[in-house]
């Protein structure tokens, strides 16, 4: 659960860079800030899940 609680940070962390890139119109790190939100969401989601099952 731990784990969890890290990742949903890393993804919050994640989604202010990609709010900033998105205003400095950086099209590389909008791109590369936002694959990173998506993968850390569904990391976090998914550790959540598989932690309530278990």
């Amino acid at each position: 659960m731990v784990l969890a609680f890290i990742l949903i940070i890393i993804t919050l962390l994640c989604g202010s860079a990609l709010c900033r890139e998105l205003k400095s119109k950086n099209i590389s790190a909008t791109l590369m800030t936002g694959s990173s939100t998506i993968l850390f969401g569904f990391l976090s989601i998914s550790t959540i899940i598989t932690s309530y099952f278990q």
